[in-house]
């Protein structure tokens, strides 16, 4: 299983006890997708920012419901290979 996080990179303006919002997840458990594909949108500091899928997989479990704040390092979903 492959952890989904937000990269640290998307973090770097952000202080530590900023959390982010998942807006939409554009797909659902069961899922197939291809890495590079957007998966999710996500707003930090007030800009949205696209989530991408790591590798090609299916999406076994999305840990993180759209409308709920996550902090640093959360695990958003999983994905099986």
């Amino acid at each position: 299983m492959i952890p989904i996080t937000l990269p640290n990179a998307l973090w770097s303006d952000a202080d530590a006890e900023t959390e982010a919002l998942l807006d939409a997840w554009h797909v659902a458990v069961g899922d197939r997708v291809s890495a590079g594909q957007t998966i999710a949108t996500v707003v930090v500091i007030k800009a949205g920012v696209d989530l991408q899928a790591p590798s090609d997989g299916v999406i076994s479990a999305i840990l993180v419901p759209a409308g709920e704040t996550f902090a640093r390092g959360a695990q958003l979903a999983t994905l099986q290979q």
